[in-house]
Protein backbone atom coordinates (compact mmCIF):
# COMPACT_ATOMS: atom_id res chain seq x y z
CA UNK A 1 0.00 0.00 0.00
CA UNK A 2 1.43 3.93 -0.98
CA UNK A 3 -0.07 6.36 1.75
CA UNK A 4 -1.61 8.86 0.96
CA UNK A 5 -0.78 11.87 3.33
CA UNK A 6 -1.19 15.82 3.84
CA UNK A 7 1.85 17.86 2.48
CA UNK A 8 3.46 20.34 3.74
CA UNK A 9 1.03 23.06 3.40
CA UNK A 10 3.31 26.27 3.97
CA UNK A 11 4.57 29.11 6.37
CA UNK A 12 3.01 29.10 9.69
CA UNK A 13 -0.24 26.58 8.34
CA UNK A 14 -0.16 23.72 10.07
CA UNK A 15 -4.02 22.07 9.65
CA UNK A 16 -6.24 21.75 6.89
CA UNK A 17 -9.83 20.86 5.90
CA UNK A 18 -10.57 18.06 3.41
CA UNK A 19 -12.93 19.90 1.19
CA UNK A 20 -13.91 17.28 -0.73
CA UNK A 21 -12.90 13.57 -2.31
CA UNK A 22 -12.57 13.18 -5.91
CA UNK A 23 -12.30 9.70 -6.21
CA UNK A 24 -14.31 7.10 -4.03
CA UNK A 25 -12.47 3.61 -2.80
CA UNK A 26 -11.82 1.06 -5.35
CA UNK A 27 -12.13 3.59 -8.51
CA UNK A 28 -8.54 3.26 -10.52
CA UNK A 29 -6.40 6.43 -10.52
CA UNK A 30 -3.29 7.89 -12.22
CA UNK A 31 -0.02 9.09 -10.66
CA UNK A 32 -0.43 12.66 -9.93
CA UNK A 33 -4.23 12.94 -10.63
CA UNK A 34 -5.84 15.14 -8.39
CA UNK A 35 -7.21 13.07 -5.51
CA UNK A 36 -8.39 15.16 -2.64
CA UNK A 37 -9.09 18.95 -2.11
CA UNK A 38 -8.00 20.74 1.22
CA UNK A 39 -8.93 23.93 2.16
CA UNK A 40 -6.98 25.97 4.36
CA UNK A 41 -7.02 29.60 5.88
CA UNK A 42 -5.05 31.26 2.99
CA UNK A 43 -5.65 28.88 0.16
CA UNK A 44 -7.47 25.64 -1.79
CA UNK A 45 -5.25 23.40 -2.72
CA UNK A 46 -5.29 19.48 -4.50
CA UNK A 47 -3.36 16.33 -2.98
CA UNK A 48 -1.99 14.40 -5.91
CA UNK A 49 -2.04 10.37 -6.47
CA UNK A 50 1.30 9.54 -5.42
CA UNK A 51 1.21 6.26 -7.24
CA UNK A 52 -0.96 5.02 -10.15
CA UNK A 53 -3.51 1.74 -9.06
CA UNK A 54 -6.95 1.63 -6.88
CA UNK A 55 -7.61 3.91 -4.15
CA UNK A 56 -8.06 1.43 -1.31
CA UNK A 57 -9.35 3.44 1.40
CA UNK A 58 -10.48 6.78 2.21
CA UNK A 59 -9.07 7.55 6.17
CA UNK A 60 -10.90 11.15 6.65
CA UNK A 61 -14.07 12.13 5.56
CA UNK A 62 -15.11 15.36 4.06
CA UNK A 63 -15.25 18.06 6.36
CA UNK A 64 -12.69 16.76 9.03
CA UNK A 65 -9.78 18.96 9.97
CA UNK A 66 -6.18 16.97 9.42
CA UNK A 67 -2.61 17.93 10.48
CA UNK A 68 0.04 18.02 8.16
CA UNK A 69 1.41 14.51 7.45
CA UNK A 70 -1.37 12.90 8.25
CA UNK A 71 -2.53 9.90 6.59
CA UNK A 72 -5.75 10.24 4.13
CA UNK A 73 -6.22 7.22 2.30
CA UNK A 74 -3.73 4.31 0.95
CA UNK A 75 -3.19 3.50 -2.78
CA UNK A 76 -2.94 -0.32 -3.95
CA UNK A 77 -0.15 -0.26 -6.66
CA UNK A 78 -1.13 -3.85 -8.15
CA UNK A 79 -5.27 -3.44 -7.28
CA UNK A 80 -8.39 -4.02 -9.41
CA UNK A 81 -10.84 -1.31 -9.56
CA UNK A 82 -14.08 -2.17 -8.10
CA UNK A 83 -16.00 0.98 -8.66
CA UNK A 84 -16.59 2.82 -11.22
CA UNK A 85 -16.05 6.99 -11.62
CA UNK A 86 -18.88 8.74 -9.39
CA UNK A 87 -21.68 10.47 -11.20
CA UNK A 88 -21.55 13.59 -12.30
CA UNK A 89 -24.56 15.53 -9.52
CA UNK A 90 -28.03 15.19 -11.20
CA UNK A 91 -29.84 18.46 -11.02
CA UNK A 92 -32.78 18.51 -9.31
CA UNK A 93 -35.27 20.93 -7.66
CA UNK A 94 -34.99 22.18 -4.16
CA UNK A 95 -38.03 20.47 -3.09
CA UNK A 96 -39.69 17.76 -4.43
CA UNK A 97 -40.58 14.91 -2.26
CA UNK A 98 -42.91 13.44 -4.54
CA UNK A 99 -40.84 13.45 -7.32
CA UNK A 100 -39.76 9.53 -8.04
CA UNK A 101 -35.88 9.04 -8.03
CA UNK A 102 -34.17 9.21 -11.52
CA UNK A 103 -30.74 7.54 -11.93
CA UNK A 104 -28.26 9.17 -12.81
CA UNK A 105 -25.87 8.37 -16.03
CA UNK A 106 -23.10 7.18 -15.15
CA UNK A 107 -19.49 9.67 -16.02
CA UNK A 108 -16.16 9.83 -15.65
CA UNK A 109 -16.19 13.35 -16.18
CA UNK A 110 -15.06 16.09 -13.05
CA UNK A 111 -16.78 16.79 -10.62
CA UNK A 112 -18.01 20.39 -10.51
CA UNK A 113 -16.94 22.44 -7.48
CA UNK A 114 -19.97 22.92 -4.79
CA UNK A 115 -21.23 26.31 -5.92
CA UNK A 116 -21.78 25.38 -9.51
CA UNK A 117 -23.49 22.00 -8.53
CA UNK A 118 -25.55 24.39 -6.01
CA UNK A 119 -26.39 26.67 -9.32
CA UNK A 120 -27.30 23.94 -11.42
CA UNK A 121 -29.46 22.48 -8.50
CA UNK A 122 -31.76 25.65 -8.44
CA UNK A 123 -32.25 25.76 -12.22
CA UNK A 124 -32.76 22.18 -13.36
CA UNK A 125 -33.42 23.97 -16.72
CA UNK A 126 -30.00 24.12 -17.48
CA UNK A 127 -28.62 20.58 -18.78
CA UNK A 128 -24.76 20.58 -17.14
CA UNK A 129 -23.95 18.45 -20.31
CA UNK A 130 -24.63 21.24 -22.83
CA UNK A 131 -22.54 24.12 -21.32
CA UNK A 132 -19.34 24.24 -22.59
CA UNK A 133 -17.02 24.08 -19.77
CA UNK A 134 -13.88 26.66 -19.31
CA UNK A 135 -12.50 25.46 -16.28
CA UNK A 136 -9.28 23.72 -15.00
CA UNK A 137 -9.79 20.07 -16.17
CA UNK A 138 -13.12 20.56 -18.02
CA UNK A 139 -14.87 21.35 -14.75
CA UNK A 140 -18.18 23.87 -15.20
CA UNK A 141 -17.20 27.73 -13.55
CA UNK A 142 -20.24 29.71 -12.16
CA UNK A 143 -19.23 31.82 -14.94
CA UNK A 144 -20.00 29.28 -17.36
CA UNK A 145 -23.56 28.13 -15.76
CA UNK A 146 -24.04 31.52 -15.48
CA UNK A 147 -23.83 32.25 -18.95
CA UNK A 148 -25.76 29.55 -20.21
CA UNK A 149 -28.70 30.53 -17.82
CA UNK A 150 -28.63 34.32 -19.50
CA UNK A 151 -29.31 32.49 -22.91
CA UNK A 152 -31.79 30.57 -21.37
CA UNK A 153 -33.45 33.82 -20.50
CA UNK A 154 -33.68 34.80 -24.00
CA UNK A 155 -35.03 32.19 -25.54
CA UNK A 156 -39.07 32.16 -25.00
CA UNK A 157 -39.87 30.44 -21.92
CA UNK A 158 -42.41 27.44 -22.31
CA UNK A 159 -46.32 28.60 -20.57
CA UNK A 160 -46.30 26.63 -17.32
CA UNK A 161 -48.87 24.21 -16.16
CA UNK A 162 -51.72 25.32 -14.41
CA UNK A 163 -52.08 22.80 -12.25
CA UNK A 164 -48.27 22.97 -11.14
CA UNK A 165 -47.74 24.09 -7.51
CA UNK A 166 -45.51 26.66 -7.07
CA UNK A 167 -42.27 26.21 -4.66
CA UNK A 168 -40.29 27.75 -2.58
CA UNK A 169 -37.24 26.91 -0.59
CA UNK A 170 -35.98 28.12 2.82
CA UNK A 171 -36.03 31.70 3.58
CA UNK A 172 -32.38 31.25 5.39
CA UNK A 173 -29.62 29.03 5.01
CA UNK A 174 -27.03 28.19 7.39
CA UNK A 175 -23.47 27.64 5.29
CA UNK A 176 -20.18 27.15 7.60
CA UNK A 177 -17.52 29.48 7.03
CA UNK A 178 -14.91 28.18 4.51
CA UNK A 179 -11.39 28.08 6.47
CA UNK A 180 -10.55 30.88 3.81
CA UNK A 181 -13.27 33.17 4.29
CA UNK A 182 -13.14 32.81 8.28
CA UNK A 183 -9.34 33.39 7.86
CA UNK A 184 -10.24 36.50 5.74
CA UNK A 185 -12.81 37.71 8.24
CA UNK A 186 -10.33 37.33 11.16
CA UNK A 187 -7.49 39.39 9.37
CA UNK A 188 -9.41 42.47 8.28
CA UNK A 189 -11.27 43.04 11.73
CA UNK A 190 -7.17 42.14 13.50
CA UNK A 191 -6.44 44.87 10.86
CA UNK A 192 -8.65 47.53 11.74
CA UNK A 193 -8.12 46.76 15.87
CA UNK A 194 -4.53 46.96 15.68
CA UNK A 195 -3.47 49.49 12.98
CA UNK A 196 -4.65 53.16 12.91
CA UNK A 197 -6.19 53.15 9.61
CA UNK A 198 -7.23 56.32 7.49
CA UNK A 199 -7.77 56.89 3.87
CA UNK A 200 -6.85 59.96 1.36
CA UNK A 201 -8.22 60.48 -1.92
CA UNK A 202 -7.09 61.38 -4.91
CA UNK A 203 -8.42 61.62 -8.62
CA UNK A 204 -6.33 60.45 -12.10
CA UNK A 205 -6.93 62.04 -15.47
CA UNK A 206 -6.81 58.66 -17.27
CA UNK A 207 -6.03 60.27 -21.03
CA UNK A 208 -2.97 59.89 -21.66
CA UNK A 209 -2.80 56.43 -19.81
CA UNK A 210 -5.61 55.07 -22.15
CA UNK A 211 -4.31 56.86 -25.40
CA UNK A 212 -0.96 54.41 -24.75
CA UNK A 213 -2.30 51.51 -23.71
CA UNK A 214 -4.99 52.23 -26.92
CA UNK A 215 -1.90 52.44 -29.24
CA UNK A 216 -0.31 49.38 -28.15
CA UNK A 217 -2.26 46.82 -26.96
CA UNK A 218 -2.58 44.72 -30.17
CA UNK A 219 1.05 45.08 -30.50
CA UNK A 220 1.92 44.08 -27.11
CA UNK A 221 -0.69 40.66 -27.15
CA UNK A 222 1.11 40.03 -30.48
CA UNK A 223 4.58 40.19 -29.57
CA UNK A 224 4.40 38.91 -26.04
CA UNK A 225 0.98 37.07 -25.92
CA UNK A 226 -0.82 38.88 -22.98
CA UNK A 227 -3.30 41.26 -22.72
CA UNK A 228 -2.37 45.06 -21.65
CA UNK A 229 -3.89 46.38 -18.73
CA UNK A 230 -4.09 49.17 -16.37
CA UNK A 231 -2.40 47.16 -13.10
CA UNK A 232 0.88 47.33 -14.48
CA UNK A 233 0.80 51.31 -14.53
CA UNK A 234 -0.35 51.36 -11.39
CA UNK A 235 1.99 49.13 -9.55
CA UNK A 236 5.02 50.35 -11.60
CA UNK A 237 3.37 54.15 -10.20
CA UNK A 238 3.58 52.68 -6.82
CA UNK A 239 6.88 51.53 -6.38
CA UNK A 240 8.33 55.28 -8.09
CA UNK A 241 6.12 56.69 -4.83
CA UNK A 242 7.35 53.77 -2.80
CA UNK A 243 11.28 54.61 -3.18
CA UNK A 244 10.59 58.31 -2.62
CA UNK A 245 8.12 57.84 0.90
CA UNK A 246 9.85 54.42 2.40
CA UNK A 247 7.80 54.73 5.43
CA UNK A 248 4.40 53.28 3.02
CA UNK A 249 6.70 50.17 2.25
CA UNK A 250 7.63 49.93 6.10
CA UNK A 251 6.18 48.10 9.06
CA UNK A 252 5.95 48.34 12.61
CA UNK A 253 7.24 45.16 14.29
CA UNK A 254 6.75 46.27 18.22
CA UNK A 255 8.39 49.36 19.31
CA UNK A 256 10.67 49.36 15.89
CA UNK A 257 10.37 50.27 12.28
CA UNK A 258 11.58 47.95 9.80
CA UNK A 259 12.26 49.72 6.51
CA UNK A 260 11.91 47.42 3.08
CA UNK A 261 14.65 47.86 0.64
CA UNK A 262 12.67 45.56 -2.08
CA UNK A 263 9.40 46.33 -3.55
CA UNK A 264 7.39 43.02 -3.51
CA UNK A 265 3.57 44.37 -4.34
CA UNK A 266 0.53 42.28 -3.81
CA UNK A 267 -2.18 42.35 -6.01
CA UNK A 268 -5.98 42.00 -4.57
CA UNK A 269 -7.30 38.83 -6.88
CA UNK A 270 -11.32 37.94 -6.52
CA UNK A 271 -12.24 34.28 -6.53
CA UNK A 272 -15.01 31.74 -6.07
CA UNK A 273 -13.99 30.89 -2.64
CA UNK A 274 -13.02 34.53 -2.07
CA UNK A 275 -10.20 37.55 -1.91
CA UNK A 276 -6.39 36.44 -1.96
CA UNK A 277 -3.80 38.32 -2.39
CA UNK A 278 -0.73 36.46 -4.74
CA UNK A 279 2.86 38.88 -4.48
CA UNK A 280 4.80 39.97 -7.70
CA UNK A 281 8.28 39.32 -6.57
CA UNK A 282 11.02 42.43 -6.92
CA UNK A 283 8.56 44.51 -9.02
CA UNK A 284 11.11 47.51 -9.23
CA UNK A 285 13.13 45.02 -11.16
CA UNK A 286 10.27 44.29 -13.77
CA UNK A 287 9.40 45.93 -17.01
CA UNK A 288 6.02 46.71 -17.65
CA UNK A 289 5.38 43.85 -19.92
CA UNK A 290 6.73 41.45 -17.19
CA UNK A 291 4.76 43.10 -14.67
CA UNK A 292 1.75 42.30 -16.58
CA UNK A 293 2.61 38.65 -17.68
CA UNK A 294 3.23 37.94 -13.60
CA UNK A 295 0.04 39.41 -12.84
CA UNK A 296 -1.89 37.47 -15.53
CA UNK A 297 -0.40 33.95 -14.15
CA UNK A 298 -0.78 34.62 -10.74
CA UNK A 299 -4.29 35.43 -11.34
CA UNK A 300 -5.29 32.61 -13.31
CA UNK A 301 -3.53 30.07 -10.57
CA UNK A 302 -5.85 32.02 -8.04
CA UNK A 303 -8.71 31.04 -10.20
CA UNK A 304 -7.62 27.54 -10.27
CA UNK A 305 -7.49 27.32 -6.82
CA UNK A 306 -3.23 26.36 -7.55
CA UNK A 307 -1.51 29.49 -5.87
CA UNK A 308 1.10 28.42 -3.19
CA UNK A 309 1.69 29.66 0.02
CA UNK A 310 5.05 31.04 -1.19
CA UNK A 311 3.32 33.12 -4.18
CA UNK A 312 1.02 34.56 -1.60
CA UNK A 313 3.62 35.57 1.50
CA UNK A 314 5.57 38.22 2.08
CA UNK A 315 4.55 41.31 -0.35
CA UNK A 316 5.29 44.89 1.01
CA UNK A 317 2.32 47.03 -0.42
CA UNK A 318 -0.79 46.12 -2.10
CA UNK A 319 -2.80 47.60 -4.87
CA UNK A 320 -6.46 46.51 -5.13
CA UNK A 321 -8.78 47.28 -8.19
CA UNK A 322 -12.01 47.59 -6.90
CA UNK A 323 -13.05 48.62 -10.40
CA UNK A 324 -13.19 45.60 -12.27
CA UNK A 325 -16.72 45.26 -10.05
CA UNK A 326 -17.90 48.88 -11.10
CA UNK A 327 -16.82 50.00 -7.33
CA UNK A 328 -16.73 54.34 -7.75
CA UNK A 329 -15.01 54.66 -4.91
CA UNK A 330 -13.60 53.06 -1.92
CA UNK A 331 -11.54 52.95 1.72
CA UNK A 332 -9.38 49.42 1.16
CA UNK A 333 -8.51 47.59 4.27
CA UNK A 334 -4.65 47.28 4.67
CA UNK A 335 -3.08 43.94 4.77
CA UNK A 336 -0.89 43.32 7.71
CA UNK A 337 1.88 43.78 8.67
CA UNK A 338 2.00 46.03 5.58
CA UNK A 339 1.41 49.69 6.44
CA UNK A 340 -0.28 50.13 3.02
CA UNK A 341 -2.82 49.66 0.49
CA UNK A 342 -4.09 51.89 -3.07
CA UNK A 343 -7.30 51.67 -4.15
CA UNK A 344 -7.85 51.55 -8.22
CA UNK A 345 -11.47 52.32 -8.81
CA UNK A 346 -13.45 52.72 -12.29
CA UNK A 347 -12.79 54.80 -15.16
CA UNK A 348 -15.68 57.23 -16.03
CA UNK A 349 -16.26 60.29 -18.31
CA UNK A 350 -16.22 63.56 -15.39
CA UNK A 351 -16.22 67.36 -16.49
CA UNK A 352 -13.24 68.63 -15.11
CA UNK A 353 -11.68 72.46 -15.20
CA UNK A 354 -8.44 72.18 -17.09
CA UNK A 355 -6.72 75.61 -18.01
CA UNK A 356 -9.47 77.52 -17.38
CA UNK A 357 -12.00 75.52 -19.57
CA UNK A 358 -14.24 72.84 -18.46
CA UNK A 359 -13.82 69.84 -20.74
CA UNK A 360 -14.85 65.74 -20.28
CA UNK A 361 -11.98 63.32 -19.31
CA UNK A 362 -12.25 59.81 -18.40
CA UNK A 363 -11.02 59.87 -14.41
CA UNK A 364 -10.22 57.90 -11.76
CA UNK A 365 -10.25 58.03 -8.29
CA UNK A 366 -7.64 57.02 -6.38
CA UNK A 367 -7.05 56.03 -2.99
CA UNK A 368 -4.70 55.03 -0.29
CA UNK A 369 -5.12 53.56 3.34
CA UNK A 370 -2.59 53.38 5.12
CA UNK A 371 -1.28 53.36 9.12
CA UNK A 372 -1.07 56.55 10.68
CA UNK A 373 0.85 55.14 13.55
CA UNK A 374 3.99 54.96 10.76
CA UNK A 375 2.76 57.29 7.98
CA UNK A 376 2.02 60.88 8.96
CA UNK A 377 0.00 62.96 6.38
CA UNK A 378 2.52 64.74 4.51
CA UNK A 379 3.89 61.22 3.54
CA UNK A 380 0.47 59.94 2.15
CA UNK A 381 -0.68 62.82 0.36
CA UNK A 382 2.85 63.16 -1.22
CA UNK A 383 2.72 59.03 -2.17
CA UNK A 384 -0.40 59.31 -3.55
CA UNK A 385 0.59 62.74 -5.62
CA UNK A 386 3.42 60.80 -7.51
CA UNK A 387 1.12 57.67 -8.72
CA UNK A 388 -1.09 60.31 -10.14
CA UNK A 389 1.72 62.37 -11.92
CA UNK A 390 3.34 58.93 -12.99
CA UNK A 391 -0.36 57.13 -14.65
CA UNK A 392 -1.53 60.66 -15.99
CA UNK A 393 1.99 61.37 -17.68
CA UNK A 394 3.20 57.57 -18.21
CA UNK A 395 6.75 58.68 -19.56
CA UNK A 396 8.09 59.24 -16.00
CA UNK A 397 7.47 55.23 -15.24
CA UNK A 398 10.20 55.04 -18.15
CA UNK A 399 12.42 58.05 -16.44
CA UNK A 400 11.39 57.08 -12.88
CA UNK A 401 10.93 60.85 -11.91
Amino acid sequence: MVAIVVPSLGESVTSATIARWFKKPGEAVKKDEPLVELETDKVTMEVNAPESGVLASVAVQEGATVDIGAVLGDIDPKGTPTAVAAPAAAPVAAAAPAAAPVAAPASSGPQNPPSVTKLLAENPQINPASVAATGKDGRLTKGDVLGALSGAASAPAAAPAASAPRETGPREERVKMTKLRAAIARRLKESQNTAAILTTFNDIDMTNCMALRAEYKDHVEKKYGIRLGFMGFFVKAAVQALKEIPEVNAQIDGDSLIYKNYYDIGVAVGTEQGLVVPVVRNADQLTMIEIEAEIARLAKKARDGQLSMAEMSGGTFTVSNGGVYGSLMSTPIINPPQSGILGMHRTEERPVAIKGQVVIRPMMYVALSYDHRIIDGRESVTFLKRVKECVEDPRRLLLEI
